[in-house]
């Protein structure tokens, strides 16, 4: 009885402390999205780049729409390089 006790206290500590943990990563991504129509590519507006640092642990670049969504890429791809080199020379 006692043994079947403290395993559900413990089994109710961690998953408390995981509980907590989760809200920690405020704004981060925590997945990437594998590839993007070129409709959403079209709406999109601006990017930021998401370090290893803090509370973030997945390097990141998040894409910003036109109706202000957020879209997590992988930054070593193609694809989200070309998409970041096309927004910077737009601004310019």
């Amino acid at each position: 009885m006692k043994f079947s006790s403290l395993f559900f206290f413990l089994l109710l500590l961690t998953g408390t402390y995981l509980s907590l943990a989760q809200g920690s990563y405020g704004n981060c991504c925590l997945g990437y999205v594998t590839k993007m129509k070129k409709n959403v590519k079209k709406n999109v507006v601006g990017y930021r780049k998401q370090e290893t640092d803090g509370d973030c642990n997945l390097r990141a670049v998040v894409f910003t729409t036109t109706k202000d969504k957020t879209i997590c890429a992988n930054p070593t791809l193609p694809w989200v390089q070309h998409l970041m080199h096309k927004i910077d020379n737009s601004a310019n």
